[in-house]
């Protein structure tokens, strides 16, 4: 995530985005023995951008978190009814807006909780989820979700942050509808630069790709569609225009892991062409950086259902000879 210059620490600006979004809201002149006796108004609104690594507010989806024990959190957050990019499907939501608001949840109780100054680079290295009875319904009014979080296997260098993994399970109306967790590092922009070298400055190469056509992998625009097709059945490059507005919500000098996931999302959906293919469950593990200056292939394999009758794919993207990711979906038959 590139961060302008600022005038103060990283460290302090973040403790001073934690003070400002907890802080109680007044209005109207009122004297401090009222403010003290007055019950503290509390309104909902999204958790600081920066946290979560967004440029643009509306792509944030956490309201609100607190400490409930050690490595313990309780985390909110509201889902929209619609969304230019995350779009329901047969009323359901998209799964990857799960996919999305766990992402979330390691940036912001890094930096919130665990002291990570803005400006330092993550590295994820695997994300998953998996829902627990069908799909998530879109209702007449948006979603409002309850996080529980653990954090485990922390490792510090020095007396700051390095890496860990967390577990969220995700509630709605007290009951738990899905479950998924991520591991990342985290290093200083100083490190992250020395060890990109010349491709922290990479820019995509022009002009992109063609897509695929939108509708065989459930998409409505060419923007939207991360797959160009190839003469091998089964396979493609990847392709995302960096003035997406979600997939690249701000400059970064390679695919974000975002864009990988949609990529295995898209390719799990050109390989079923008959029906929907909405996964109930993926498992995504990251091996390196997909660099924009290179192409990316894309394969998908259709794996054997066992027992249940489930559809699931394995999609594995390479570049420059080397493996760069691979993503597990499964959906229902």
């Amino acid at each position: 995530m590139s961060v302008p210059t600022l005038s103060r620490p990283t460290e302090t600006l973040a403790a001073a985005l934690v003070e400002s979004f907890t802080e109680p809201v007044t209005t109207g002149a009122v004297s401090a023995s009222e403010q003290v006796r007055a019950p503290q108004a509390r309104f909902t609104s999204t958790a600081p951008r920066e946290l979560v690594h967004r440029a643009a507010v509306a792509e944030v989806f956490l309201t609100g978190w607190h400490r409930t024990g050690e490595n313990r959190f309780a985390l909110t957050a509201q889902w929209p009814r619609g969304h230019s990019f995350f779009t329901p499907v047969d009323r359901c939501y998209d799964p990857l807006l799960l996919a999305e608001t766990i992402r979330q949840v390691g940036t912001l109780l890094a930096h919130a909780e665990y002291g990570v100054p803005l400006g330092h680079q993550f590295l994820m290295w695997d994300l998953h989820q998996s829902l627990h009875s069908g799909h998530i319904r879109v209702g007449a009014a948006p979603a409002d979700l309850e996080l529980a979080v653990t954090c485990h296997d922390i490792r510090r260098r020095g007396r700051r942050l390095a890496g860990m993994r967390y577990e969220v399970t995700l509630y709605r109306d007290g009951r738990a509808t899905a479950s998924g967790g991520a591991s990342f590092d985290c290093t200083t922009a100083q490190v992250y630069r020395r060890m990109r070298g010349e491709r922290a400055h990479a820019v995509q190469r022009r002009p992109l790709p063609p897509a695929v056509a939108p509708s065989s992998v459930s998409r409505l625009l060419d923007m939207d569609v991360v797959l160009s097709p190839t003469e091998a059945p089964l396979r493609w490059q990847l392709r995302a225009d960096e003035q997406h507005p979600v997939l690249f919500d701000h400059p970064v000098d390679h695919f974000p892991g975002m864009v990988l996931v949609e990529a295995a999302r898209q390719a799990a959906q050109a390989a079923h062409p008959d029906r929907p293919f909405l996964p109930a469950a993926m498992h995504s593990e990251f091996h390196r950086y997909a660099e924009l200056d290179a192409p990316c292939w894309l394969s998908a394999e259709v794996l054997t259902p066992i027992g249940s009758g489930s559809r699931a794919v394995r999609v594995t993207g390479h570049q420059d000879g080397q493996a760069v990711y691979t993503s597990v979906l499964e959906a229902g038959a």
